[in-house]
């Protein structure tokens, strides 16, 4: 049986005060939770969560990471750097980044490559915008970005990441896809993999990502192929971010 995964990407947010109240009190909740639990600070915070969750059990993200492994590439950051930092896991292809910073599908897939060589797990964002949900290509789209991975690390290498399913058009719009609606796509990511491998289609941890709340993670999570959540806005409240982990839980 999977287990679940709830992480919380805190994208450009955070103080060190606020990350030291915030990191003590999920913390301290995590031994009562069966659910693994992640965080995903920004970069110049990342010592500080290393330090505040040593022996916590709660694992460390980063948000992006560098193609390259090094040399002239300024403002970059390579996967053996985050290693060093105790990360375990990194978020690659958030809509974000691929629509704000341009990262293309083969940009992801070479980020994915980059950071499984150096042992992190990727966290695999992918998801359709409103207007491709609204005609009709979804599926298509969530394939497509799919792929650009498998073709280039091989159905293998989802043995050792994780895929997250965030429709645009639900990140921080305080609209979310409903159950049923996630419960399809996923149901699709997973049967993509399956196509090529079944047993690592059945091992591979889905997260669903798009205003994930308190009120909403229960039925989510209870959703045949939903493993768990991540978590934008709601990851920066501890007592969100800890209700939706029980959920998970």
């Amino acid at each position: 049986m999977r287990k679940k995964l709830v992480a919380g990407n805190w994208k450009m947010n955070g103080s060190l005060r606020q990350n030291e109240v915030l990191l003590s009190d999920i913390s301290a909740a995590v031994p009562g939770l069966t659910c693994e639990v992640a965080v995903f600070p920004p970069y110049p915070y990342l010592a500080q969560s290393q330090l505040a969750l040593a022996g916590s059990g709660v694992a460390l993200g980063a948000q992006s990471v560098s193609e390259y492994t090094q040399g002239a590439f300024t403002g970059e950051v390579s996967a053996s750097m985050l290693a060093e930092f105790g990360c375990r896991y990194v978020l690659l292809g958030h809509s974000e980044r691929r629509g704000l910073f341009g990262e293309t599908d083969a940009v992801v897939a070479a980020k994915f490559e980059a950071a499984q060589k150096a042992g992190l797990i990727p966290v695999l964002c992918l998801g359709e915008t409103l207007a491709e949900r609204e005609s009709g290509s979804t599926m298509a789209v969530v394939a497509r970005q799919l792929s650009s991975v498998l073709d280039r690390s091989g159905v293998g290498a989802m043995v050792s990441a994780v895929v997250a399913y965030e429709p645009v058009w639900a990140i921080g719009t305080g609209m979310t896809a409903s159950p049923a609606q996630a419960q399809e796509v996923h149901a699709a990511i997973r049967a993509q993999v399956a196509v090529l491998d079944a047993g690592v289609a059945e091992g591979l941890c889905i997260l669903y990502g798009g205003s994930v709340k308190p009120q909403n993670a229960e039925e989510l999570f209870g959703q045949a192929d939903i493993d768990g959540g991540l978590i934008g806005g709601a990851a920066l409240v501890a007592d969100d971010f800890l209700k939706i982990c029980l959920a998970a839980s």
